[in-house]
């Protein structure tokens, strides 16, 4: 239940209502996620976690645009999502994104041109600013081939968030950097949400990256994605790791995404089963 208080808004910014999303190929039929609904408000750090394949990247694509739910609705505003749009920006997992026989700050520039949001005097000192605020203004004249990962992708970040959009959509943006950079750059997503303000919707399926980065949690079920249940986890920061708070609410998480796992472990002598809970979902913290 969301608790309304006079800070918190009380219409979604993004509503994803009933989504089904499917894949049909000549010998195959693939229901990637089944009456999927959550409500995004403005300024959420809302996460979308769960294990491969149970449409999490799908449900992104689909509030960016690039593919047409076969049940329910989304809304942006209030307006129906059909096609791609300036008001949601992507950042993907691929290092290769970046237009290579571009610059970092013209491909900070590219989609500020292209859209013509911005006249071009202030398109480019939106790029610089956006470039500063992730530390890269000294490698502005850089090509992307010269750049690491995780500058790679910190030139994604302020080339999205240049455009001011309403939502940003982060696809497993860390997922294929080392440990060490990939806890520098929620460190710094973090601390840009904190100074710059906007609203992030952000697919990993690490769990402890879900606590840090997120305010909220949904929980989708293995193939298909159903919605297993909505979580609190305002409480957490980076400096919570290895707590035991930490530690488990980790582990309350994995046995809702793994209920069977868990029902395994509670498996009487006789071969009985506890009583398990039903798949309906439910909003808990974290």
């Amino acid at each position: 239940m969301l608790i309304v208080t006079d800070n918190t808004p009380t219409q979604p910014l993004l509503q994803v209502s009933g989504v089904g999303l499917e894949y049909k190929t000549q010998k195959h039929h693939i229901q990637a996620t089944y009456d999927v609904s959550f409500d995004v408000y403005p300024g959420d750090r809302f996460i979308l976690l769960g294990p491969s394949g149970c449409g999490k990247s799908s449900l992104l694509k689909a509030i960016g645009g690039f593919l047409s739910p076969s049940q329910g609705t989304l809304r942006l505003d209030g307006e129906l999502i059909r096609k791609p749009g300036p008001e949601r920006m992507m950042v993907f997992q691929e290092f290769d994104q970046l237009l290579p026989w571009k610059t970092v700050l013209d491909n900070t520039l590219f989609p500020l041109l292209a859209s013509k949001k911005f006249p071009p005097k202030e398109a480019r000192e939106r790029a610089r600013h956006f470039l500063h605020k992730v530390g890269l203004s000294a490698f502005a004249d850089a090509y992307p081939h010269t750049l690491s990962g995780g500058m790679k992708q910190r030139v994604a970040i302020a080339r999205a968030l240049a455009m001011q959009p309403k939502i940003l959509l982060m696809d497993e943006p860390f997922a294929a950097l080392d440990a060490l950079t990939r806890q520098k750059m929620q460190e710094e997503l973090l601390a840009l949400w904190d100074d710059v303000g906007f609203t992030l919707l952000f697919v990993t399926h690490s769990i402890e990256e879900a606590l840090v980065v997120g305010n909220r949690i949904l929980l989708l079920s293995p193939h298909p994605g159903r919605v297993r249940a909505e979580i609190n986890s305002h409480q957490f920061t980076l400096n919570d790791y290895g707590s035991n708070a930490f530690q488990a609410s980790a582990q309350h998480i994995h046995q809702l995404l793994f209920p069977g796992q868990q029902a395994a472990l509670n498996r009487s002598p006789q071969g009985h089963q506890d009583e398990q809970t039903t798949a309906r979902p439910s909003r808990i913290s974290a």
